[in-house]
């Protein structure tokens, strides 16, 4: 896979009790902002949090979906990426008013980081909220894996308005190290990666340069995809949770329903006829077909 791609790829040291990821978005990252008209400073924190969850959401080996979410009570008030355990993500934020270039806490405000694990597959969803502690998103992350995982873990981050890139170091738990100085010397090697070399170099080159003397072995490359999950039956579902009588009421007033998806931008419009087929009830009639 060429660097322009959008991919993950896993690695371990072979003599260390160490795994990590890296991860490059390119044409992934393009296609989330083609929906919105971001600020610049936006932009970077929110392809921060992209790189992120591909990594996290990687080192869980979900079936489900993994969603980080910063917010707060500041001039940005939301940033939330959803990814899927086969890596198919989608992103949104909300903001208002200038960006200053200036460290995570003072656009957030007061603020908290919750991060969700949605397994859909029967099991129980499980949320974590914690405040918001760090003065950039990995620190933020860092913070509350060494915290509520108790996994020590690293990650350096970036992001421009054409790509992310990303790396992860995680200290594997109960395993005996073979060289006690390995997670300090890993660490360190890795605090030398520039945000330009995250960005433009692919994972070989990058592992080649930071630890050209540790045995690394590097796994395939995966895809990461965008992808919104969106549908004109998800939207049915929210209007038929709003209940009728609000319904009627926004198309009395509008003439009709209209939704828009904040991930993707997709515009979903319901006139009269179909906001009350939302509502519609399926009589099933014995010996004949159902009737509405």
């Amino acid at each position: 896979m060429s660097i322009t791609d959008s991919s993950l790829s896993r690695f371990i040291f072979e003599h260390a009790p160490i795994r990590g990821e890296f991860t490059h978005v390119g044409e992934a990252w393009r296609t989330m902002l083609a929906q919105h008209d971001y600020p610049l400073v936006l932009k970077g924190l929110l392809g921060e949090l992209v790189a992120a969850s591909a990594l996290l959401a990687a080192t869980l080996k979900l079936r489900g979906s993994l969603i980080l979410q910063i917010q707060g009570n500041g001039p940005i008030s939301l940033l939330v990426v959803e990814c899927t355990g086969d890596l198919k993500m989608r992103a949104t934020a909300k903001w208002k008013g200038e960006l200053p270039q200036t460290k995570l806490t003072d656009l957030v405000g007061q603020g908290s980081f919750v991060i969700t694990l949605d397994p859909k597959d029967g099991n129980q969803t499980y949320q974590g909220i914690v405040p918001l502690e760090g003065d950039s998103v990995a620190e933020v992350l860092q913070n509350y894996m060494t915290r509520s995982e108790q996994l020590e873990t690293r990650l350096w981050l970036a992001a421009d308005s054409t790509c992310v890139g990303g790396m992860l170091l995680q200290k594997m738990p109960e395993q005996e190290a073979q060289d006690d100085d390995a997670w300090n010397r890993a660490g360190q090697l890795a605090a030398t990666l520039t945000p330009n070399e995250l960005l433009e170099l692919p994972a070989p080159d990058i592992l080649h340069r930071l630890f050209h003397e540790e045995d690394i072995r590097l796994f395939e490359a995966q895809e990461v995809r965008f992808e919104c999950t969106c549908s004109r039956d998800s939207v049915t579902s929210m209007l038929r949770m709003l209940g009728h009588d609000e319904i009627r009421s926004i198309v009395e007033e509008h003439g009709n329903v209209e939704v828009h998806c904040e991930f993707c931008n997709q515009r979903y419009e319901f006139d009269p006829v179909d906001a009350e087929q939302v509502f519609a009830t399926t009589i099933k009639v014995p010996g004949s077909a159902a009737k509405h």
